[in-house]
C-alpha cells in the first residue's frame, strides 16, 4: 500500500476536509480510490476532482 495515501493526507494536500474527501471517494469521483478495511486508500497520483456546477445532479 505504498502507492496510496489516506483521506486525511489527501485532505491536507487538497485543502479540504477529511470528510469531504471521503464523500468524493464514495461518489466515485476520485480515480483509483478503494476502500480497504473501512479506510479509503487514494493513489498518490490522484488529483482533486473538479467542483460540480451548481444545479440539479445528472443534468
Amino acid at each position: 500500500m505504498l502507492d496510496y495515501i489516506t483521506a486525511e493526507i489527501a485532505a491536507e494536500n487538497w485543502g479540504i476536509s477529511k470528510r469531504r474527501v471521503q464523500v468524493l471517494c464514495a461518489e466515485g469521483r476520485v480515480d483509483g480510490a478503494i476502500k480497504h478495511g473501512g479506510v479509503w486508500a487514494i493513489p498518490i497520483s490522484a488529483n482533486k476532482p473538479d467542483a460540480l456546477k451548481p444545479g440539479k445532479k445528472g443534468d
